[in-house]
């Protein structure tokens, strides 16, 4: 159990991927996402292994929520910047965390 301060501390908000490319480098089959989180935040990079499920094509433009808060990670050749959150399907592999309707980009998780 966590107390409801320390779920506070964790800072989750809404964005919306602009590209999506192949990350050839990584170990396991990833995209490299730049996600727009609005003025306050800007542009974020971050590394995803969510191949299985979607194709380039169909993320441009996809809300998303991620972590903003975490410290960078570097992955390869890239510095993830955020954490794009996601959960697992029957088969193990990763379907993104996205709001159900059109919201402002930034917007925090409550």
């Amino acid at each position: 159990m966590i107390a409801f301060e320390q779920f506070l501390d964790i800072d989750i908000r809404v964005g919306k991927i602009i590209s999506a490319e192949k990350f050839p480098e990584a170990r396991n089959p990833a995209y490299i996402l730049r996600i727009d989180f609005g003025e306050d935040l800007g542009i974020k990079k971050s590394s995803a292994q969510i191949t299985e499920n979607y194709s380039l094509e169909e993320l441009k433009g996809k809300l998303i929520m991620a972590v903003v808060n975490f410290p960078i990670k570097q992955i390869g050749p890239i510095r993830s910047e955020v954490l794009v959150l996601g959960v697992a399907d029957s088969d193990g592999n990763i379907v993104l965390v996205s709001p159900e309707k059109n919201v402002q980009l930034g917007v925090r998780l409550h």
